[in-house]
């Protein structure tokens, strides 16, 4: 037999509320169905399946669109519920997907005034915060990631402290070296072994799952995913080294920090490691001024330090010693659907931490053209003028140009500083071909604009019948 004609329907919820627009009583309808009224209320309670033979009655009774009636309470609105449930709002809940699946099948009317008030919120919540923006305001509920962030930038991404034991732990790796062609993972995890006991070992993703990088302190092991690539390796190991040498100094920087919460101290202890296990990697001295040398060139960095382009364009966000000042660049990363997932700068920012969505950024459109750098100048509504560049990584961080690459990397300065550039050699820096963007729609009030997928808070929309603007949403 056809599984999907054995399949047994319940559809109490949906008949209920059938009943209810129908204004009828269980008896009214039981009657006109010819079953008796506990039937009907079993079958409302999803205690007894609907039958093809009353699915007909009440097709023939009511006039009922069967297609519509046998939906199994829609797949739409069940992933909007989960959507909703999956919100920091009710951090704690756990709503199980059944309960979820559940209210949208048997309580259809009171699953949409509970989306249409999450939908009221979520609304009020961005106007609020684009608000907050606008003003200069922070939002009193930042997430652990965005206080983070704000307390790196804070410190113009710089730190100092971590970026001598950084040096102090190159030289001292060198130092032990057989032979100057030895690379720093090498005698990183030669370091690991003689001095802390830990072995490094490469396993199969199957074998790590969900995770690329584990430590075993119980074996004396650090696990590896093989999906990592080259820089990606070396910088896991480096990572392991700065806890073990200098698990006590990231400890006191964190702690200093004074952190909301749990969460967000441990989050800002990864990221401080990070910044430890950057400079093990690429010393500040040898970096800043390699980088000099070439022009910023980011190819020659990367070769030079053995790091991926991502690691080496953040590394250039952090070139702020005031001995052996860098090009002051800001850093955004950004997947597909632009999501920012990174946003650091050494000096002035172009954006609000809310922006740097706008579509004429080509940082949006780098991934029509993977693994190449595209440049751009910009000009953002404050009339300031900066020189970008933009390319795609791939989500492991390995080396090679490969397909499935889902992140870019945007990388930008000052105009005043692009001559400083590889990049910018050959064009016109006193008259350049300028791009004006914005922003975030929600924040930019350049009109017209064609890209334009919001109006901005504040202003009315000007729509009427006699005329069409290029911009979906013109305003006053």
């Amino acid at each position: 037999m056809n599984a999907a004609a054995d399949r047994k329907l319940f559809l109490g919820g949906r008949l209920k509320r059938l009943r209810r627009d129908l204004g009828l009583s269980q008896t009214a309808m039981a009657g006109d169905l010819g079953v008796s009224p506990s039937y009907l209320n079993h079958i409302e309670r999803n205690q007894r399946p609907v039958s093809a033979q009353l699915l007909l009655r009440l097709a023939e009774t009511y006039d009922v669109d069967l297609r519509n009636l046998g939906q199994s309470g829609g797949p739409a609105s069940e992933a909007e519920l989960a959507e909703a449930f999956a919100d920091p709002l009710f951090q704690g809940l756990a709503v199980p997907r059944h309960e979820i699946v559940q209210l949208a099948q048997d309580q259809p009317a009171a699953a949409d005034a509970i989306l249409r008030l999450y939908r009221a919120f979520s609304d009020r919540r961005v106007r609020d915060r684009a608000e907050a923006e606008v003003a200069g305001a922070a939002s009193p509920a930042d997430s652990p990631s965005e206080w983070v962030r704000e307390y790196i930038q804070s410190r113009h991404n710089h730190v100092p402290e971590l970026d001598a034991l950084g040096e102090a732990l190159h030289d001292a790796l060198k130092a032990e070296a057989s032979s100057p062609d030895e690379s720093v993972e090498a005698l990183a995890r030669a370091r690991l072994f003689a001095r802390h006991g830990l072995t490094v070992r490469t396993l199969p993703a199957e074998v790590m799952v969900e995770w690329t990088r584990r430590f075993d302190p119980h074996r004396g092991r650090l696990l590896l995913s093989d999906t990592l690539g080259p820089s990606s390796r070396a910088f896991a190991v480096a990572s392991q080294l700065a806890l073990m040498e200098h698990g006590a100094e990231l400890k006191a920087l964190t702690e200093a920090a004074n952190t909301p919460d749990a969460p967000t101290r441990n989050l800002l202890k990864t990221s401080l490691t990070n910044s430890l296990a950057a400079a093990i990697l690429m010393p500040y001295a040898a970096f800043q001024r390699t980088a000099e040398e070439t022009g910023y060139d980011l190819a020659r960095l990367q070769a030079r330090f053995g790091v991926g382009f991502e690691q080496a364009a953040h590394r250039l966000t952090t070139l702020s010693r005031p001995t052996a000042r860098g090009v002051p660049f800001f850093l955004m990363r950004v997947d597909q659907a632009g999501n920012v997932s990174k946003r650091y700068a050494s000096g002035a920012f172009p954006f609000s931490r809310f922006g740097g969505a706008c579509p004429r950024w080509r940082l949006h459109s780098a991934f029509r053209t993977p693994g190449r750098i595209v440049t751009q100048i910009i000009e953002t509504p404050d009339g300031s003028r900066w020189f970008t560049l933009a390319r795609t990584v791939d989500r492991q961080g390995q080396d090679a140009f490969t397909e499935g690459q889902d992140l870019a990397i945007g990388l930008g300065c000052e105009l005043k500083h692009a001559h400083r550039l590889i990049y910018a050699r050959g064009l016109d820096l006193q008259k350049p071909e300028v791009t004006p963007i914005g922003p975030a729609c929600r924040l930019c009030e350049r009109h017209p604009c064609a890209e334009r997928a919001a109006p901005p808070v504040g202003r009315a929309l000007t729509v009427d019948d006699w005329s069409k603007s290029v911009s979906p949403y013109p305003f006053a």
